[in-house]
Formats: C-alpha cells, sequence, structure tokens
C-alpha cells in the first residue's frame, strides 16, 4: 500500500502573505514581501498574522444555576407518541438540517433548515436569540467558533455568513461554490469549507484572508480539521482522501485506488490526540488510517454487510452505506453507523468486530459520550439511543420527534442531547442515566 504525494495540487498556492481577495468582477493579488526565509519553529498561527493557535487554557465553564427546564409557553409538544423532550424549539418551518452548541457554555444552540433559515436560541427555554437572515437556499451547516464568540452559517448555495453572537451583528460573508461542508478551527476564528468544485476554503474571519486547497474536479464530500490544527483531512466523491498541510497549501499525503475508497466518501473522524482517522463511504467500507504515515492501517465492514459492487457513472445505490463514524476517548473502540441500520462496534487493537447493534431504520449520525464507553445514535426512525460499547447493550432510548432526525449533537457533560428533524422541530433531551 502506499501513499502518493501530489505536490502539483497546491504547489504553486501562496503563503497567507500573499492573499487573494475575491470581487465579483477579479481576483485582486496582494502581495507582501518576504523578509526572509521562515523560521523551521514558524506554525500556521505565524502564516495567519495575529491568529493564535496555540491551546487556549480551558476555563472551567461551571453553570453554578443549573440548567433550567421548566415548561415554557410557546413550546410546542409532539402530537404522536410519547415526548420525552424537556424543550421543543419550533421557528423552522421545514425540516431541520443541522445543529450545533456553542462550545464554551453550551447554553446555545444554532440550527440551519430547508426553509432558508437559520436561528441562534437558548436551550433552557427554547427562546430566540437572533435569526442569522439573509440566506437563499436550505442551511445545510452552522456552527459555533471555538471561544463561542461567532457563529456561521452556510447554505446549500455556498453563501456562507458569520455572526458576532454577543451584538448579533453579521461581521462576514462571502460566496463560495455549491457547499458540501463547514468547520471551524478548533482554536482560532478560522472557518474551512469544502465545495462541490473540489476545493477547500479556509477563511481567517472577519477579514476575510483566504486560501484555497485545489482537490480533484470533484466535490469535496467531507472534511475535518486534525486536533493539532495544522492539518486538515479532505475526502471527496471520486474516492480520495488528501491530508492538507494547513501552513504549506500542499497534500502531505494522497490515498487513492485500493488506498482509497471505491465511492465517495460521506464522512470522516480523527481521534482524540489526531493519530489516526476514519473514513466512511458508500462503499460500505471505513478505513483506519495512520495520519502520521498516510497508510492505510485497517478496513473495517460488518459481517452482515454484502460488497457492494462499484457504481458506473450516473448509477446509485440501493443498498447500504457508511454514514457516520467515531472513536471512543476511553478505549481503543471505534463505531461505525450504517445506512441499514447497523451500529457496528470494532475493537481497533485486535482490528475485529466487537458487537452490531441493531435499529429498524438506518443511522444519520453518531456521537461517543466523552470519558465514555457510550455511543449515540440517532436514526431515520426518529429515536435517539443509547449503547453500551462494551457490551453492545441498549441502555435507554429518547422519543418525541415525529419525523427522521436529521443531525444532533451533544452538550460535554452528556447532560443534554439536542435533535433537528424532518418534523420541522428542534428539540432538547435531558440525559438521565443511573449510572451516573
Amino acid at each position: 500500500m502506499e501513499s502518493e504525494s501530489e505536490s502539483g495540487a497546491a504547489a504553486d498556492t501562496p503563503p497567507l502573505e500573499t492573499l487573494s481577495f475575491h470581487g465579483d468582477e477579479e481576483i485582486i493579488e496582494v502581495v507582501e514581501l518576504d523578509p526572509g526565509p521562515p523560521d523551521p519553529a514558524d506554525d500556521l498561527a505565524q502564516e495567519m498574522e495575529d491568529v493564535d493557535f496555540e491551546e487556549e487554557e480551558e476555563e472551567e465553564d461551571g453553570n453554578d444555576e443549573g440548567w433550567v427546564l421548566e415548561p415554557q409557553e410557546g413550546v410546542v409538544g409532539s402530537m404522536e407518541g410519547p415526548d420525552d423532550s424537556e424543550v421543543t424549539f419550533a421557528l423552522h418551518s421545514a425540516s431541520v438540517f443541522c445543529v450545533s452548541l456553542d462550545p464554551k457554555t453550551n447554553t446555545l444552540a444554532v440550527t440551519g433548515g430547508e426553509d432558508d433559515k437559520a436561528f441562534v436560541w437558548r436551550l433552557s427555554d427554547g427562546e430566540l436569540l437572533f435569526e442569522c437572515a439573509g440566506h437563499k437556499d436550505s442551511v445545510t451547516c452552522a456552527g459555533f467558533s471555538h471561544d463561542s464568540t461567532l457563529v456561521a452559517t452556510g447554505d446549500m448555495s455556498g453563501l456562507l455568513k458569520v455572526w458576532q453572537v454577543d451584538t448579533k451583528e453579521e461581521v462576514w460573508s462571502f460566496e463560495a461554490g455549491d457547499l458540501e461542508w463547514m468547520e471551524w478551527h478548533p482554536r482560532a476564528p478560522v472557518l474551512l469549507a469544502g465545495t462541490a468544485d473540489g476545493n477547500t476554503w479556509m477563511w481567517k474571519v472577519p477579514n476575510g484572508d483566504c486560501k484555497t486547497f485545489q482537490g480533484p474536479n470533484c466535490p469535496a464530500t467531507c472534511g475535518r480539521v486534525l486536533p493539532d490544527g495544522k492539518r486538515a483531512v479532505v475526502g471527496y466523491e471520486d474516492g480520495t482522501i488528501r491530508i492538507w498541510d494547513l501552513k504549506q497549501g500542499n497534500p502531505i499525503h494522497v490515498l487513492k485506488g485500493t488506498e482509497g475508497h471505491q465511492g465517495p466518501l460521506t464522512c470522516v473522524a480523527t481521534n482524540q490526540d489526531g493519530s489516526l482517522i476514519l473514513t466512511g463511504s458508500v462503499d460500505c467500507q471505513a478505513k483506519l488510517i495512520s495520519a502520521t504515515t498516510g497508510k492505510v492501517v485497517g478496513v473495517f465492514r460488518p459481517e452482515t454487510v454484502a460488497s457492494q459492487p462499484s457504481l458506473g457513472e450516473g448509477e446509485e445505490s440501493e443498498s447500504n452505506s457508511v454514514e457516520s463514524l467515531g472513536f471512543c476517548s476511553v478505549m481503543p473502540l471505534a463505531a461505525v453507523g450504517y445506512l441499514d441500520g447497523t451500529l457496528a462496534i470494532y475493537d481497533l487493537s485486535t482490528q475485529t468486530l466487537r458487537h452490531q447493534c441493531q435499529h429498524q431504520s438506518g443511522i444519520v449520525q453518531l456521537l461517543w459520550e466523552a470519558g465514555t464507553a457510550v455511543v449515540y445514535t440517532c436514526s431515520l426512525d426518529g429515536i435517539v439511543r443509547l449503547w453500551d460499547a462494551r457490551t453492545g447493550r441498549l441502555l435507554t432510548d429518547y422519543r418525541g420527534h415525529t419525523a427522521e432526525i436529521l443531525d444532533f449533537a451533544l452538550s460535554k457533560d452528556a447532560s443534554l442531547v439536542v435533535t433537528t428533524s424532518g418534523d420541522h422541530k428542534a428539540k432538547v433531551f435531558c440525559v438521565q442515566r443511573p449510572d451516573r
């Protein structure tokens, strides 16, 4: 197995001192003279001028007053079956596609939907803080910056907007190509996004300094910034995977052919220290990759999933795909969720299947609870489930939606689950477990 480096993909990409400001009619190059060769110790922080990429000291974000989960006026309950939720946010008028929680306090949510709207609202009572106005297509991506001071929203057409949370004012916007994914840098006000033309974009917000990483001539379908903040892994529709150096602008590793996937990538995850990457695809495979060497060190497929033939152009799979995956933070375990409803728990040390947990409908997303071996799943049947990955046992489930769950988020202390659904609602569930 060999990992190619394609230096030509971005060999001519200038450092961030050479910035492209994209106007409506032309591209104006603004070049600053290089004072000399960079110090080898320089990192992406210095390339991004005053952006500090160093780990900020974690502050204790305690909530002395506790969660206020009292029923409020205007909070809507499910009309069909039991509703285990504490709060329902009902201002969307169509399917709600995405949700993210503010990372500092976990008291705010941002949701985006098919109604071309995004809202920032309070988890404790569902009260609207402000609307992220101005989108003209479905809002499919939304998230808060690492310090919760900024919130970004992105729609399918590629219009991205950033708002300052405390002033509720829009501070930046940009029109890229059709949007596939969007993610904030883990330690700096830097936004990354992948588009249908194969580009991965990186902006410093709010001044808009821009850099692009050119992939193959097909959509950049998923991406993730590695924990070191200096690299990003991006998956593409043609099955290739690239690990990018965000400072130099070149791909450190390129996996394609048998090393890559045999179909479009759907999801990517990294472990806590960034040494391992897990990628998923419509080819039903999950590949475990060393972030250092770029080598595939494991390939996972549940025993019940039959091999899927390669798809010709224009053909669509009617069978199965990997929809979501992730690493456990306390045990050498990985979870992979499939469209056929299979949750597979793999032992990374032996690279064997440990448990298969079956859902009655497709898994949309999974998340590991920090500090435990509990994995959460949401699925097309509108139910959130908690699984003990050590035993494969279902711990509990939470109901209340009347349509499929499309996204969900978990608070840092795992006390709250926030879901979005095709029923036009977002819901807040209070997680109670006897073992805590």
